[in-house]
């Protein structure tokens, strides 16, 4: 399936690539045939995971990066560049959730969760297009948002509305680069278990939100595959723009 998707040789840019989604979706692009450039805080649990690559065939690019930081970002650009290639798939996953309300929520906090959701997803993706126009090439950007910037949910509100922002941008960006041949999509995930959030997933609050989408449970990431090869792919080359959510129907429920 992964031959498919026509990724063999190409070159993607992962941020948030040590844990969680962003890991899988280094593993996934690896597996079609993608070029991996791992970039995250955490070089220790990189280098774990381009060994894992590595052993199975395929090939990944160690950066440590913090996306907060823009001299870090067009650094890890560049050396991934000067690797591999320029990259043409970039999966701006980098994020953070914090609980609390918006009466609720401090300063601090809610600076630090759009400084990364946000004010990073923006540079990484500015930095990387730019490197695609000065290129010459297209490319496909993938801008993980979530069900949350669509859908209000409570205790969440720094996050949620950071995610609105970025599926906002998606669209934004998708206007101004077509020009360039430079798609823009956004995957917006439902609920899977991760780092950041198994805790609430297994805590009685967590499974009464569960029971209440149609499908009535958390995602497995392997259903997160098949949507991300196609953006990422010219399987994909008329789509740019769109916000492609994967969430078990939890958007078309009226509970």
């Amino acid at each position: 399936m992964s031959d498919w998707f026509g990724l063999e040789g190409r070159v993607a840019l992962v941020t948030g690539a040590s844990s969680g989604l962003g890991r899988h979706f280094a593993l996934t692009l690896a597996a079609a045939g993608c070029i991996v450039g791992l970039a995250a805080r955490r070089e220790g649990y990189l280098t774990s995971l381009a060994s894992e690559i590595e052993a199975a065939g395929g090939r990944a690019v160690v950066l440590r990066t913090d996306v907060t930081d823009r001299a870090s970002i067009e650094d890890s650009v560049a050396r991934l560049t000067a690797e591999a290639g320029v990259p043409t798939i970039l999966v701006n996953n980098a994020g953070m959730a914090q609980g609390a309300s918006f009466l609720n929520a401090k300063d601090d906090d809610t600076r630090a969760v759009f400084a990364l959701n946000q004010m990073a997803a923006w540079n990484v993706a500015q930095v990387t297009c730019q490197a695609m126009m000065t290129a010459q090439v297209g490319g496909s950007v993938i801008n993980i948002a979530s069900i949350t910037g669509e859908r209000p949910i409570g205790g969440a509100a720094a996050y949620a509305v950071s995610k609105a922002a970025v599926i906002h941008m998606t669209k934004i960006m998708a206007l101004e680069l077509a020009r360039h041949d430079i798609r823009v999509n956004a995957l917006a995930p439902g609920y899977f278990a991760t780092d950041m959030n198994r805790e609430f997933l297994d805590s009685d609050a967590g499974k009464t939100l569960l029971k209440r989408s149609p499908m009535r449970r958390a995602g497995d990431m392997g259903e997160l595959d098949a949507p991300l090869l196609m953006l990422a792919s010219d399987r994909g080359s008329f789509m740019t723009g769109a916000v492609v959510p994967v969430d078990g129907g939890h958007l078309v429920s009226t509970l």
